[in-house]
């Protein structure tokens, strides 16, 4: 897509992804840092604006706010209302679920309301961000989801192996066979393997669990 000019790619540092999603969460035009300056990533960013701080007087860069038109982040357990609790650290996951203007969630599993609130503790996004709901046991695989499963080793080595030997029609295959081809999740589910995902679960099982 972005060969072919359907989509535009922007490369920022992580950090300031995250900074550009905090910003938009909080309803504020930009946040401040000091990671990418200097940087090879700055000389491609003329979005960031780069000031001397009125307080201390270094220079300090400032990254403008992100407000994504969707959001689709993956959680261990929420609610039908939208409700989500994440287990381990969320990273970006609270502030891009503020910042977006859609918010799908995918989920390991739909629980009740009553659970929910037995813990509140741990619910991170609240339903009044939330668009839509989708119940996807394993949607993070091939990918792991910290406490209760690993990632699918097997599968990204191969897909890495995949990648080496021809990058552009590797890339091309993967997504034919495992986005485009499957019917259903399920499909797809079985295209990555029952022992593969067991594996996974397993280990991830463990790891939380000791």
């Amino acid at each position: 897509h972005v060969e072919q000019g359907l989509a535009l790619f922007d490369e920022w540092s992580h950090l300031a992804m995250g900074m550009r999603f905090r910003a938009g969460a909080m309803g504020v035009p930009f946040m401040p840092l000091r990671s990418m300056l200097g940087s090879d990533v700055l000389r491609q960013r003329p979005e960031a604006v780069t000031i001397d701080c009125p307080y201390t007087g270094e220079p300090v860069l400032l990254v403008p706010a992100l407000n994504p038109d969707v959001a689709l982040i993956h959680v261990q357990r929420c609610d039908p209302y939208g409700n989500a609790q994440i287990d381990g650290l969320p990273f970006m996951d609270i502030d891009l679920a503020m910042a977006a203007n859609r918010v799908i969630l995918t989920t390991e599993r739909i629980v009740s309301n009553d659970q929910i609130r037995r813990a509140p503790d741990q619910t991170k996004i609240p339903f009044m961000v939330v668009d839509a709901v989708v119940e996807a046991p394993f949607g993070s695989a091939p990918h792991e989801c910290y406490g209760l499963y690993e990632p699918l080793f097997r599968h990204l080595d191969a897909y890495a192996a995949q990648i080496r030997r021809d990058p552009d029609e590797g890339i091309r295959a993967y997504l034919e066979r495992y986005f485009y081809g499957p019917k259903s999740w399920t499909e797809y589910l079985e295209l990555l393997g029952l022992d593969e995902l067991l594996d996974a679960r397993r280990r991830g099982t463990s790891v939380h669990d000791d």
